[in-house]
């Protein structure tokens, strides 16, 4: 199965969150699971982009709105995550440091998606799912289905990873002019209290929606900063997954960052060796065995 996840962030790329973490470790493990598993995510200008070699797989260009856009598609060539990662590189729009907080947020990650879906439509193959994380990809699953330019990608599967509800990316209907042309018939996947909501759209258009743990699940039920009756009608598509840890990187024995490592044996001996040196202390050594 050849997977294709779609997101704002990937650890150690770019990370703000546990997104990036998830991002980071998933297709690593589907890798070893005998998948096809690859990463597209913005070409942010930080210290992962300027230390690694890329090749350009895909130029092209596109319309946001009323403004051209050139795009360049980076494949990372040195398969330093385990997996084959790709990069959108949209001059104006993701040429910055930073992943999240500027301006035309709404601008950059419409660009992002419709890059995307337009360096998909171009393939000889078709992924078999493409998995979108969050709301900067939420407007993917809709466009699959509905955008006119992406007619032949119209039944790929796509699934929704919700990993933090409160941030949606919705944006009025005066900017509808930024996306690609669509069945307007099914504007109402959109809407959701008067605005586009990017996440709203995602949940409603995708075949299947998960979150990263089945508490979260039943949490977003009641609390999910307005969606709670949507993931309420859509239960029967959702599911929560509980998401691990990648214990090659979150690894206490051999972490960079500790200034000094251990594991569980020698918390065990330290707790042994510091109760003997309290009992020679106070001349208890008898008691202390």
């Amino acid at each position: 199965m050849e997977i294709l996840h779609v997101s704002a962030e990937c650890y150690p790329v770019a990370k703000v969150g546990g997104l990036a973490d998830v991002v980071g470790a998933l297709p690593k493990y589907q890798h070893d699971a005998g998948h096809v598993a690859k990463v597209v995510m913005p070409a942010y200008r930080n210290k992962f982009f300027h230390n690694n070699a890329f090749e350009v797989v895909h130029q092209a260009g596109m319309w946001l709105g009323h403004d051209w856009y050139h795009f360049n598609i980076y494949k990372e060539t040195g398969n330093v995550l385990g997996f084959d990662l790709y990069l959108v590189d949209i001059p104006g729009l993701l040429d910055r440091e930073g992943v999240y907080g500027y301006y035309n947020d709404t601008e950059r990650f419409l660009g992002f998606q419709v890059a995307v879906l337009d360096w998909v439509n171009e393939w000889q193959h078709h992924p078999d799912v493409i998995h979108c994380h969050d709301h900067h990809t939420g407007l993917i699953p809709f466009l699959l289905k509905y955008g006119y330019k992406y007619t032949r990608l119209a039944e790929i599967p796509s699934v929704l990873t919700i990993h933090n509800a409160q941030y949606q990316g919705q944006f009025g209907w005066d900017r509808q002019y930024l996306l690609p042309s669509f069945d307007l018939w099914k504007s109402g996947l959109l809407d959701w209290n008067g605005a586009i909501n990017p996440l709203a759209a995602g949940i409603k258009s995708a075949r299947k929606v998960n979150t990263v743990s089945p508490t979260y699940m039943q949490e977003l039920l009641t609390s999910a900063n307005g969606l709670e009756a949507l993931l309420n009608y859509e239960a029967g598509k959702t599911t929560g997954i509980l998401n691990g840890i990648d214990t090659e990187v979150w690894n206490p024995s051999k972490d960079p960052m500790l200034e000094v490592n251990f594991t569980a044996t020698t918390i065990e001996k330290g707790k042994r060796e510091n109760k003997l040196r309290i009992c020679e202390q106070f001349n208890r050594i008898p008691n202390c065995r």
